[in-house]
């Protein structure tokens, strides 16, 4: 299987997609993996880290979208995100995200992203605000019913970036996505990320739950992280050998 390690290895090819993440938080649960292991793609099985795999919560605000060399686009290229994320690995050892939801506050960028990239992106009303050292972040999905959350956090001076589990956690360089009946492996590379623990101000979602997890956002995380953020590029998915 291969290592976990703060530092991404070179892209296999040329960028073709480039974004800036700020502001993050990383909320995760540890679960039993036989919770997790019916969401993954076929061929994927889930990632452990201490006899257990984790489900993450993950808002933050992305900015300046671009397409290869071209420059960031304006407007679309910048909005409030929300995934819900599990973490795989594949037959070969090769570890990465599974996304189960993606919310976004631009719907342009949620049907380039369904239809290029076959990412489950939902259109959102997602925000965030920040005042008195606390980081607030709100998404309600479009449509009546739809699931909605609200996360706040105070980051904390500890630096935890060289921490084991923060590294399970954070340094993630590839994804897995299912289009059709075939799985795609995609790469992406950034600076190490600067981490920091964070104190949970409050948490109500439903996006977990909604996501094929019930019940497991009712309980108290077990990480709560936050990172300033870097610039990321990612390559073209390839077919999962």
């Amino acid at each position: 299987m291969e290592p976990i390690t703060p530092e991404s290895p070179p892209l296999p090819g040329p960028a073709v997609l480039a974004q800036t993440w700020q502001d993050l938080a990383f909320i995760h649960w540890k679960v039993d993996p036989d919770l997790v292991a019916p969401l993954l793609p076929e061929g994927i099985v889930p990632d452990l880290y201490d006899g257990a795999t984790w489900v993450g919560l993950i808002p933050f605000r992305m900015r300046d979208t671009a397409v290869g060399p071209l420059p960031p686009v304006p407007y679309f290229g910048s909005f409030v995100e929300v995934n819900v994320r599990l973490y795989g690995v594949d037959a070969l050892g090769r570890r990465g995200v599974v996304f189960r939801s993606l919310e976004a506050g631009r719907l342009a960028s949620v049907l380039v992203a369904r239809v290029g990239l076959s990412l489950p992106y939902f259109w959102s009303d997602a925000r965030t605000t920040s005042g008195g050292g606390v980081l607030s972040y709100t998404s309600k999905r479009h449509g009546n019913g739809s699931p909605q959350t609200s996360i706040a956090i105070r980051p904390t001076a500890e630096d935890v970036s060289n921490d084991a589990l923060t590294h399970f956690l954070t340094a993630r360089w590839s994804l897995f996505v299912t289009r059709g009946s075939r799985t795609r492996y995609m790469r992406n590379e950034h600076e190490p990320w600067p981490v920091f623990r964070a104190g949970l101000v409050d948490l109500r979602d439903e996006l977990v739950a909604s996501a094929g997890l019930p019940g497991v956002a009712d309980s108290v995380p077990d990480s709560v992280l936050y990172s300033s953020g870097v610039r990321t590029s990612f390559s073209l998915p390839e077919r999962r050998h």
